[in-house]
């Protein structure tokens, strides 16, 4: 069969791409980069021409409620429109476990997004094409990024104890793959990792492979992105397809066993009265970054390949209404990248030791040296992160003006 895979460069679609190829079919992994832009309609007609399935494993570059539901709307209704044209038979969706159990929370928490997911299979379901929709819960990749964005203390993390069954992304790509090869469902299937775990606990094992010192405290009120949740809500219902793969067994093959140095904590200090002066603020934390001489005397060459993360200040803005004031210092080790991900947030970073290289989507790659600055806006896709060098670390600042409560990091394609 000819299928289509949108969104086939990223976590996902790459592997599912791969998956089909290998199987005998005729794959086309459709992206931007590769001129296919569903938000647009260029090259959709020319990519679905003679194809038989559609997987659409595309995610919104937003998770903000209107920048979300727009790339959702926008990019479903030209899709379908032209599979209809092309006379597409089988279109494969993945979504998201819970996602009509998400909706509820207000301003600051991640359901305008799930909302958008909403809208997006509802357009699938009205479409007319016959369709099968997944729904997989969090995977292992992004359980760093749950400690990231969690509500933060110093070097604790409070975490609500909700009830999760995360899976890894081979075992997402399997399923989607498998679902494309079948006959249309009509309907919504759940797949899911072997185990139940609870979010903190998630984390702290998470934590503990990685040699992260920070703890974990157990917060039943901080929720899940900030959105109230109960057991029920992130976990899939009867009868899943579920995974093989534990998230012990992920842990031990995916992430480096040496341990980090623990690092002393910094304290906060206080702002100035007129906080809507960020850039005094800026510098005040360079400042404080440069002279606490926070060093790590592990080895370069025994140096895990993920950043190191210590939080310097927080800060609510108060002349900034529901904005907030967070800067953290950022280690890269020897080789390190960041996943492409957003901040949904004012970004800038200062270098203060090494060099790093930097890209958002749509624009050049830089590489910085220390006394350099980059700036990243709430729109922005941050596509390249990473230690320029191979032998030795690297430091930045970065201070972030974001909303209150919300995530400050998530990952995007």
């Amino acid at each position: 069969m000819k299928i289509v895979v949108i969104g086939g460069s990223g976590l996902i679609g790459s592997k599912v791409v791969n998956i089909l190829r290998q199987a005998g079919h005729e794959v086309v992994a459709a992206s931007p980069s590769t001129g296919v832009n569903t938000l647009t309609g260029e090259g959709l007609a020319q990519a679905l021409a003679g194809a038989q399935v559609v997987v659409d494993v595309a995610n919104s570059p937003s998770f903000e409620d209107k920048p979300a539901l727009e790339f959702f709307e926008t990019s479903g209704r030209n899709l379908l429109v032209a599979e209809k044209t092309a006379g597409v038979r089988h279109h494969v969706a993945l979504s998201v476990v819970g996602t009509d159990r998400l909706l509820e929370s207000g301003p600051g928490s991640l359901s305008g997004y799930f909302r958008a997911k909403m809208a997006q299979e509802n357009l699938i379901k009205a479409s007319g094409i016959p369709f099968t929709i997944v729904h997989a819960t969090q995977f292992f990749e992004f359980v760093k990024n749950i400690a990231q964005s969690a509500a933060t203390d110093g070097s604790t993390i409070r975490l609500s104890p909700v009830l999760m069954q995360p899976m890894v992304s081979d075992d997402v790509a399997a399923a989607v793959a498998d679902m494309a090869l079948g006959e249309p469902m009509n309907a919504m299937v759940e797949v899911a990792g072997p185990d139940k775990i609870r979010q903190d606990e998630l984390v702290r094992q998470f934590l503990t492979a990685t040699g992260d010192p920070r703890n974990v405290v157990t917060d039943a009120n901080v929720g899940y992105y900030g959105i109230k949740v109960n057991d029920q809500s992130l976990v899939p219902g009867e009868n899943p397809r579920l995974g093989t793969t534990r998230f012990s067994e992920w842990l031990s093959r995916s992430i480096p066993q040496n341990k980090t140095v623990e690092r002393p904590a910094i304290p906060s200090s206080s702002l100035p009265g007129k906080v809507g002066k960020v850039v005094a603020l800026l510098l005040c934390g360079i400042a404080l970054a440069a002279l606490s001489r926070i060093t790590l005397t592990v080895a370069a060459t025994t140096e895990p390949k993920e950043a190191k993360l210590a939080k310097l200040m927080s800060k609510d803005l108060t002349d900034l209404p529901g904005k907030e004031g967070l800067m953290l210092l950022i280690e890269y080790p020897p080789g390190s990248s960041d996943p492409i991900h957003r901040h949904n947030a004012h970004g800038f970073i200062y270098v203060l030791e090494g060099s790093i290289v930097m890209q958002v989507r749509g624009g050049k790659e830089v590489t910085l040296t220390p006394g350099q600055t980059f700036y990243e806006g709430p729109q922005d896709v941050h596509v390249v992160g990473r230690n320029a060098s191979q032998t030795k670390p690297a430091k930045f600042v970065v201070f972030f003006v974001k909303d209150k409560g919300a995530p400050v990091l998530v990952p995007a394609q």
